[in-house]
């Protein structure tokens, strides 16, 4: 994984739904959440936009959440919140899966935050690292 940079993107060896099932399922394994999915592709058929398949997972932890949530310098942590995992196929007909490297955004932060934000996406990586392998 190249350090310097936000979004870090892989090839999935699996399909678009395969994927997002296997990244709940991983999240799940680890006691995170999942708040929600978001079916991009789906959305933007309503207002007669075709584009391939996109989808956006978000898991949260209340473990890393509470600490950040629990004081208010941490709160401004919240527009991060839930963490993001986006599963979508390009035009070569691949599956891709991005990240976060949130540990890339901590500088200036509380320390509880920064210890927060860095355990919430270390662990994020290793769930997604389960299912398509390492970054």
């Amino acid at each position: 994984m190249n350090t310097n940079q936000l979004i870090i993107e892989k090839v999935s060896p699996f399909n678009v739904p395969v994927t997002v099932e296997k990244l709940i399922e991983a999240a799940n394994q680890k006691e995170w959440q999942n708040p929600a999915v978001h079916n991009l592709q789906q959305s933007l058929a309503k207002s007669g936009k075709e584009v391939l398949p996109v989808v956006v997972i978000e898991i949260c932890k209340p473990d890393y959440s509470g600490r950040m949530l629990g004081q208010n310098d941490g709160r401004i942590v919240s527009i991060l919140m839930p963490y993001r995992i986006s599963v979508y196929e390009k035009a070569d007909g691949k599956t891709y899966v991005a990240v976060l490297d949130l540990s890339e955004m901590t500088a200036g932060l509380q320390q509880t935050a920064v210890e927060a934000i860095g355990g919430a996406s270390d662990e994020a990586f290793g769930i997604v690292e389960s299912v398509i392998g390492p970054f």
